[in-house]
């Protein structure tokens, strides 16, 4: 049998009703006989709820208290999709990221798995159950709860994929892959089949809410390949591997208000697009501080806020 990973976000787990679908998912890919390991977010707007009852108490809340709170969005969410499991005739046990053996250092709020040790999830599968891990934590020498930061359940779900051997790490979400720019902004946004983790990491580190950076690194150090996809449709998602299919632009990303960067292998070759970029940023008047050119990667800096409107003028050149 195969073991497969799949990470739920937090707007897939957001309420009771969306929980039944997460469910069905799961139970789908289990009932075609493949081992079943999923990591969960905290529900909805979880943590920031925390963070902000944390702040009405003080000010400078301590950071390994702060990691104390903050996982236990996570422990919820496992807790309840077991017993919903369990509901519907399906057996599953959830796990801390303790119980499922994730070893970090002693950074908290920012911690950086060193190891897991994957017995307990190995039992758990072999008894047949579905195994519900809560992502975002881990523990350290001292046996105190750490937390990954923001975005940091993609980071747990490669790591069990990668040291348990899984076949398929899926990430879930509610959109169903990655797309050429961002598709609430430009409506004629393409998704992507494919990217390099190269690809994938430059349109992280620039910004992009798709996947976080840490997660990215650990699947290609181990060539473990990711799949994004939506929670709520059938659609064909988007694979991150080590295969490149292409030299092309593949994305645009707009960060903050200031930077445009456009993401694909072999881009510092593609002579004629550079030259279509500085003629928008020409025809529009803008004020360009700093313009960077890599093998994967274009970055301008503005001087002040860029539009839209530019963001998709690009996207329309390539």
């Amino acid at each position: 049998m195969d073991t497969i990973v799949l990470k739920f976000g937090g707007s897939s787990v957001a309420d009771n009703e969306k929980l039944k679908i997460v469910a069905e998912k799961i139970i789908n890919l289990y009932e075609k006989g493949n081992k079943i390991v999923v990591v969960v977010s905290a529900q909805g707007k979880t943590t920031d709820r925390l963070i902000e009852e944390a702040n009405t108490l003080s000010k400078n809340p301590q950071n390994r208290e702060m990691d104390v709170l903050l996982s236990t969005g996570e422990q919820i969410t496992i807790a309840k999709l077991s017993i919903l499991l369990n509901e519907m005739g399906y057996p599953a046990t959830s796990l801390t990221g303790w119980q499922a053996g994730i070893y970090t250092n002693n950074t908290n709020q920012n911690a950086v798995i060193e190891g897991i040790d994957t017995k307990r999830i190995e039992e758990e599968l072999e008894k047949g159950k579905i195994v519900i891990i809560a992502g975002f934590q881990g523990y350290n020498e001292n046996l105190d709860i750490t937390t990954f930061g923001r975005g940091g359940s993609d980071t747990t779900a490669v790591a069990i994929a990668a040291a348990l051997k899984a076949k398929n790490c899926y990430i879930f979400s509610d959109v169903d892959g990655v797309y050429s720019v961002d598709p609430n902004k430009i409506k004629n946004a393409k998704k992507l089949s494919a990217l390099s983790y190269k690809e994938m990491l430059d349109l992280s580190s620039e910004g992009a809410k798709v996947l976080h950076g840490r997660c990215v690194e650990i699947a290609e150090k181990y060539k473990m390949p990711i799949i994004t996809k939506s929670t709520f449709n059938k659609n064909a998602g988007t694979i991150i591997s080590d295969i490149i299919e292409e030299n092309t632009i593949k994305s645009i990303v707009k960060k903050e208000i200031s930077r445009i960067s456009v993401v694909g292998t072999g881009i510092i070759r593609n002579t004629k697009f550079i030259k279509k970029i500085i003629e928008i940023i020409e025809r529009n008047k803008l004020e360009m501080l700093e313009l960077n050119i890599s093998e994967s990667k274009i970055s301008i800096d503005f001087k002040n806020e860029i539009s839209d409107n530019i963001l998709e003028q690009i996207h329309s050149e390539i």
